[in-house]
């Protein structure tokens, strides 16, 4: 398609996006990673700042499973939502960050940076 006129599809995802839909969830399982959480949530910001040039709204998702180290209130200082998830486990995290999450479409991403 390059340099192509997608005509209204474009047209709707601007409209989405200026609407306040997201388009794009990245959503990052989380157990005290307070140190890890900076460069992740950047890495993440970084990500949804090339889809809005493209114009895809988009959101990071921390799927909390029980931190003690303060990873929520850092997440949510830097611009992340936080959701508790109660189960334990990295499977029951994510799956509780992607029911939580609010995109059309769902990125896996990692607080550890891995």
């Amino acid at each position: 398609m390059g340099g192509q006129d997608r005509g209204g599809q474009d047209r709707e995802i601007a409209a989405d996006a200026a609407a306040g839909t997201i388009d794009v969830s990245i959503v990052m399982p989380c157990l005290d990673e307070v140190r890890a959480l900076p460069t992740a949530i950047a890495s993440a910001r970084a990500a949804l700042e090339t889809l809005a040039a493209k114009g895809l709204a988009g959101e990071i998702v921390i799927a909390d499973n029980g931190s003690t180290d303060g990873s929520q209130a850092l997440a949510e200082s830097l611009g992340a939502r936080v959701v508790p998830v109660a189960e334990r486990g990295y499977g029951a995290a994510l799956a509780g960050g992607f029911q939580a999450a609010r995109g059309r479409y769902l990125v896996k991403g990692d607080a550890d940076g891995s």
